[in-house]
């Protein structure tokens, strides 16, 4: 089976929960196929560089897939026909990272330079 990434943006006027339900319906996509999310991460409502269907910021979401690629084909068809999504890219990867992604790391570095310019 080959590893991917696949990475989604959702509206802005979403809730978190509403943004989980959507990663939750991905998840449901790979594993009825034989497929296998090995990890999901939400990244948060980031700002767009510029606007993409009206929308001016969007909630992130990656999921790290185990699969074959009829799967992905299946759930790329699935992400194009929802409304909320506005982005999707799916990229086939030799392996994946462990721990927090780049993303992640990046959130948690902000947050501790944040606290120390306060104290």
């Amino acid at each position: 089976m080959a590893l991917y990434e696949h990475v989604f943006l959702a509206r802005q006027d979403l809730s978190q929960s509403q943004v989980d339900a959507l990663a939750a319906a991905a998840t449901e996509i790979v594993e009825s196929n034989q497929g296998k999310v090995t990890k999901t991460e939400t990244w948060g409502l980031k700002n767009l560089a510029y606007k993409i269907k009206r929308n001016r910021k969007a909630h992130f979401v990656m999921l790290n897939i185990e699969c074959a690629g009829d799967v992905v084909a299946e759930l790329e068809r699935q992400t194009q026909i929802n409304e909320d999504v506005i982005r999707y890219m799916t990229i086939r990867v030799d392996e994946h990272e462990t721990g927090p992604s780049v993303m992640m790391r990046k959130n948690d570095r902000d947050q501790r330079r944040r606290r120390d310019r306060e104290n």
